[in-house]
Parts: structure tokens; sequence; C-alpha cells
């Protein structure tokens, strides 16, 4: 039986991450990065497709866990009848080489452990030589090779292709594993002390959350969103990956199952408010500069989306030797939706260097000249239909956020002409688009009728995206249509308390079998709405109530299941937790409208 999502904890090291379940199994890990073939991949299996166990003999799920204040460090408790254990999990930032440690300390009494160890590569599909050398065991298949020793050495031996341990703890010992990954052709990788590194993660991660400028009441969601966020961070670029893993499902059973372990460009603009707001202005600028290396090139060839360095080619295929998440298949490597066309991405890049300059980071020369490119390209496009902001595998259409978002791009263009007379631009032409957008939108997007926004012209569909009409500054909102479209989001999307995407019921929008659960930055955009209509005190409730579907380390999903109480899709989210800390700071006082 597989683990629930929300059974699962992050730990990583800015290049790659690991999910730790409640029972002491890592049953996720790519390496050397986050789009790596993965070498643990029971997520998406049973345990013979790569995990490794360390816990008490013969126990189930921990006792407790919980992450030391302020870091990514996951220390999970068993009390068993013979003593308590703690096993710490980490993986420290690298030098050069990624290593993964777990710590096990005795506690009280004494302790037998066991640790099963089994490497599979290439997504669980290749089984490894292990020998042994220097006192390690080397796991080697074509280029990868993964190092294991522990401090002190216990008995360790090989059964059932997997590699073992078996040794005892007593009150106050600790017995410390390091397992790490180097490419085969290479030398053994220099010795990590695992003491010395826990120390150091420590001292790293409370240096950094120590930065956060939020004083609000919901402090400790934001900072644990925050950290989650830096973990999701591609140190040597500055990239921003969606989530660590792929083919986590929307549905279960369901075939809404995609790779998420690549940078989105929709999420730049909140990702960079909420950076610049909370002080990490370093962060800020290097997912910047990395927005603006992605983006290089021909206009018409904007991807939504890109690889850790910007790489463009992200083809699709499927596992066929995984049996998916709780059967959902298929299983899913790459994505090709980033070949899509959405209109949306090029006002939401445009939003972000806008941003960034309100946000006080240094100038780059080239900046405006690709705003003022992708703003030539938009005049020349806004009118043609897309796949929109959720990637519809159907037809395309005039979605409502879509050309919202190409009205973003020509008003903040317009603004920075108007605070810098020495930008050179087509300031008349880019208002007089700004202005025709905004006409079609409020004559086509708007249903008189009902009073609301729809998902596109002509569509009775409604639609979550358009609750950032008055977030981005398209209308004001004491404006009855945008009271309207909250209200009637609120009404006909609304799902166990929470927020869907849109609709499901009749032909599902975007090509796909019906079927998903709610979509959780959804439910924080109502929240944001809400408080901005006026209704703050409702804003609060539903925000609380989101907060209240974490899991017991903070740690949010894509979506959630109300009916079975569960999380679903890809794990940990990073629009959802971008959501989570836009909200707390809107309802802090911290937020703005453009």
């Amino acid at each position: 039986m597989a683990a629930l999502i929300e059974d699962y904890a992050l730990i990583g090291d800015l290049q790659t991450a690991a999910l730790v379940g409640r029972d002491g199994s890592v049953d996720w890990l790519c390496l050397p990065r986050f789009d790596s073939p993965a070498c643990f991949t029971a997520l998406l299996g049973d345990n013979e497709n790569g995990h490794w166990r360390l816990a008490p003999a013969g126990a189930a799920a921990c006792t407790r866990r919980a992450y030391r204040e302020d870091s990514l460090v996951l220390d999970s408790v068993w009390e068993t009848g013979t003593g308590t254990v703690k096993v710490t999990d980490f993986m420290p930032q690298r030098d050069r080489a990624p290593d993964l440690v777990r710590i096990v300390e005795g506690l009280s009494g004494s302790v037998e452990m066991l640790s099963v160890l089994r490497l599979r590569f290439d997504y669980g599909h290749v089984v490894p030589w292990i020998r042994r050398t220097d006192g390690h065991r080397v796991a080697v298949a074509g280029p990868d090779s993964v190092w294991l020793r522990s401090e002190p050495e216990v008995p360790t031996y090989g059964r059932d292709f997997s590699t073992r341990s078996e040794f005892t703890v007593a009150a106050g010992e600790k017995v410390a594993f390091v397992l790490t990954w180097h490419p085969s052709h290479e030398p053994r990788p220099r010795l990590v002390d695992p003491h010395e590194a826990l120390r150091h993660s420590l001292e790293d991660w409370r240096e950094w959350a120590g930065r956060c400028r939020y004083r609000g009441p919901y402090r400790e969601a934001v900072v644990r969103s925050l950290i989650t966020l830096k973990a999701l961070t591609y140190a040597p670029t500055g990239g921003i990956v969606a989530a660590p893993t792929t083919s986590l499902p929307e549905e279960i059973g369901g075939v809404r199952n995609w790779d998420y372990r690549y940078c989105w460009l929709r999420d730049s603009t909140l990702t960079l408010n909420a950076l610049l707001s909370l002080g990490y202005e370093d962060e800020a600028a290097a997912w910047r500069d990395w927005l603006l290396r992605a983006v290089a090139g021909d206009p018409a060839d904007l991807q939504i989306m890109y690889g850790l360095a910007g790489e463009r080619r992200l083809p699709e295929t499927d596992l066929p030797w995984l049996p998916g998440y709780e059967r959902s298949l298929p299983v899913r490597v790459g994505n090709n939706a980033a070949s899509q066309l959405q209109l949306d991405i090029y006002g939401e890049v445009i939003d972000s260097l806008h941003a960034a300059r309100r946000g006080g980071l240094s100038g780059k020369p080239h900046a405006w000249n690709v705003q003022r490119c992708f703003l030539t390209f938009l005049q020349a496009h806004w009118r043609e239909p897309d796949e929109g902001l959720w990637e519809v595998r159907g037809p395309r259409r005039h979605f409502v956020h879509s050309k919202v978002m190409a009205w973003v791009a020509a008003d903040r263009a317009v603004r920075a002409l108007e605070a810098d007379p020495d930008l050179e631009g087509d300031r008349e032409g880019w208002r007089a688009m700004r202005d025709e957008v905004h006409r079609e939108v409020c004559e086509r997007g708007y249903d008189a009728e009902r009073g609301t926004f729809t998902q596109s012209y002509g569509s009775q569909e409604l639609d979550a995206a358009t609750l950032l009409i008055p977030r981005v500054g398209f209308l004001p909102p004491d404006d009855p249509r945008v009271v309207g479209t909250v209200d009637a989001v609120r009404r006909e999307l609304a799902h166990g308390g929470f927020v869907r995407r849109y609709s499901g019921e009749g032909p599902p929008v975007d090509g796909l079998p019906a079927g998903e659960g709610v979509f959780t930055v959804c439910s924080f955009w109502l929240a944001d709405a809400l408080h901005l209509t006026g209704r703050t005190k409702e804003a609060r409730e539903l925000f609380e109530q989101v907060l209240g579907v974490c899991n017991d380390v903070g740690l949010l999903s894509e979506e959630y299941d109300p009916l079975a109480g569960r999380q679903l899709g890809n794990f940990p989210q990073a629009f959802s937790h971008i959501g989570l800390v836009g909200t707390a700071l809107l309802l802090s006082g911290g937020g703005t409208a453009d």
C-alpha cells in the first residue's frame, strides 16, 4: 500500500531533493539534479523500484517528526517497547557531490535498527553491481555510482538485491550513514563528516530563515513555505522547479500525471514579489537573471517552462515499467506542454521585470529590450486563441486570463515609460493596445446576465484565474464586475469549502477525462479576492482552512481532495507555497494590487 502523499517530508541540497516517509523510507530521490533519473522510485512503484528505509526493526510509522526550527533538517522519533530512537535526515549543501546523511541517535533504552537500501538507477529500472571498497558499499551502473558508509561501521550484508545493516543503539549512542553520488568514471568523492555537516546545515538554514522580514500572525507557515521554495531552487542557475516530483496524480487512478521538475514562467511574478517583500533580494535577482537567460531568443519561441538551466527541449515520454502511484498511469518524464502557446506568459514575464524594477533590483541593460520585443510580438498576436494558464490539451480558446495578462504587459510597459522618460518604446501604440484589450475583455469575456467574467469568450464556464483580475489591477476591487465574479466563482466552483480551477461538469475543457481535486492555489486566490473586496474576515477564515490541510511538517501539494481528506498532485508544490506567502502578506497589509 502506497504511503499518502502527505506522509512525506522534503529534504534537499538546493540542487535536488528527496522525499522521506513517516516510516523512515526515502522513496524518491533524483541524482544529481532535480530532473535527473531517480535512484529511489518506490513513490511511483514499490520497494523493488528503489528505496532506503532506516527505522527500528519491525516498526511502522514514526511516533512523531518535525523539522528542526527554521531548517530543512528532519527529525523522526520512534518510541518502542525497548527504548526511543531518533533518525535525523538532511542533505548538506554540496561542495561537488550530493550527499544524503542519516544519523541515528539513541534517546533512551536500547533499540534494534534495520537499514534496507535498494538502489535502482534510471527510475527503478537498473539494478547496479555492488562491491566493497575502502569501508564503503559501492553501487555502479552505467554513468552512476553511489557510495555508502557508516560511522562507526556497522554490520552490513547483501540480501535479495538489497544492502542491509542491523545494529543496536543505546541512549547517547549515534550511528551516521552517508550516501554519496558521483559519476562512475571519477575517483572516490571527498568524505563528508556527517556531524559537522549537520551543524553547518542548521547554521546555514537558520541564518537564511532569519532574514525573513515577515512578522505577521502566520510567520511559522510563511517561513516554512519560504524554506520550501528555497529548497526547490536550483542554486547554480537560480531557477525554481514547480515540484521535485513527476507523475503524482491529480486524481487517484487517473491520467493527469505530469512531470513538474521544471521551471514555469507563470510562477515568476508572484515569486519575485514574495522574495522582494520578505528580504530575499539575492534570490529574487537570481530568479530574475535566470528568467532573462531562459527567454532570450525570438519572442515567438517563448515557452511556458524551461529546464533548470533554461533548457528548451523537454520531450515527454512514458515509463512503462512503473505501475504509478496507486496505479495512476501513465508515469511520465518530460512535459509536452512546454511547446504550447500561452499568451499570458508574456504578461507574466513583463510584470516580473516590472516588479524587479519596483523592488529595487539593479537594472540589466538588456531587460528593457526583452520587454520591447515581447510587446511587439503581443501587439501582433494578442487576438489569437491559446492553450491558456491551465495548459489545456484540447482546442485553443480565447481565454480571459490570457487576455488580461496581455493587458498587464501593455500596462506595465506604459507605466515604465511614464516613470522613466529615457526609455525607448511605442508608448502610444502600447497605450492603444492596453485600451483595446481592456475593452474587448469587458465586452466578450463578461457575462452580464450572470454578472461574472467567464473562462473564455462565449463560454458559460467559470475559471478561478479570473479571481486575479483585481490583484493585477485590471479592474478595481470594488467594481461590480469583480464582486460578481468573486461571488460566482465562490458559488459555482466551490467544492468542500475549497475552489476548483474550473467546472468538472460536462465535457472537460482541457481535452482530458474529467476528475481532479481542488487546486490549492485557487483557494488562496479566492482569499485574496475576498480581502480586496472588503470581506477580510471571510478571507482569513478561508486562508486558515487551507493552512489546515498542510501536512504535519507544513507542506502542500498541488491539489487536495476534500472528500477523501488527502493531498493530490506533485509534492511539495511551489505554486501552492507561493500562494500561501502571497495571501499571508496581503492579509497582513504587505501585498499590493499591482
